[in-house]
């Protein structure tokens, strides 16, 4: 597979980011998402080996990876499993979560991105920019339509934050009725909150999404073994392209 290459400053660090399927590689992903993941969810995530969030959607993935090139750490990392590729592994992993009928109705073609994770000393604006600008490069060099992903929300609280935030997003970048999913697994209804007064904490990651024009398509998922509510996603590509444009390039629509 051709490495996509793209470097950015982060201080006196370089950052550069590479699409890989390589073992070694995707091993170091896998424990980055291990540490992120257990330390931000409090789960063990099921791990069969220790320190290491795996399963079989890895395999079928193009694995993006962000690299520090002065220390080799890999900071930052998410996987886009194309639709061509879904076959082995019976079809999207959000389709564990949410009921997509409705989605695979649309013409054209789906990539789903799943378990993006960024180191915490490494989460400011131009490493999720650079992230963001490497999995844009995909999806316009391979044609995909359509970009889908589940966007996670700690329940270390019980759940109050995942439904301010969850009911904050819904009211204002809500999907076309076209693109709308309902959860396997709905929320326990005890934790539904109220948005009001005070401000909401939407994590970066999918603020991120909300900038490049993704929208919600539902109601939040509940999923226990992460300790996490999911929120489906989607882009229209069609739409990312100025955009990407504008935000990543610095050029007119």
């Amino acid at each position: 597979m051709t490495a996509q290459s793209v470097k950015a400053r982060r201080s006196a660090r370089q950052l550069k980011t590479e699409m890989t399927r390589c073992p070694k590689q995707v091993e170091a992903a896998q424990r980055l998402r291990y540490r992120v993941f257990s330390e931000e969810y409090g789960s063990d995530l099921g791990a069969e080996v220790a320190g290491i969030d795996a399963d079989a959607y890895d395999a079928v993935c193009d694995h993006l990876i962000v690299t520090d090139t002065e220390t080799g750490e890999l900071v930052a990392t998410t996987r886009i499993l194309h639709q061509a590729n879904t076959g082995p592994v019976g079809g999207f992993y959000s389709a564990g979560e949410f009921n997509l009928s409705e989605l695979e109705k649309l013409p054209g073609t789906v990539a789903e991105l799943g378990r993006t994770c960024v180191h915490p000393d490494y989460r400011n604006g131009g490493t999720i920019t650079l992230l963001w600008s490497a999995v844009a490069d995909y999806l316009v060099s391979q044609d995909v339509d359509y970009m889908i992903g589940c966007a996670s929300i700690g329940m270390s609280d019980g759940g109050l934050k995942a439904w301010r935030i969850a009911s904050h997003l819904q009211q204002e970048y809500l999907a076309d009725e076209r693109f709308r999913v309902s959860p396997l697994r709905e929320l326990p209804h005890l934790t539904h909150a109220s948005i009001g007064e005070r401000p909401v904490d939407v994590p970066p990651l999918i603020r991120a999404y909300m900038r490049l024009g993704a929208r919600v398509c539902g109601e939040p998922c509940w999923d226990p073994e992460f300790r996490c509510a999911d929120l489906l996603v989607l882009l229209e590509v069609n739409k990312l392209a100025a955009r990407y444009s504008r935000h990543f390039l610095g050029k007119a629509s």
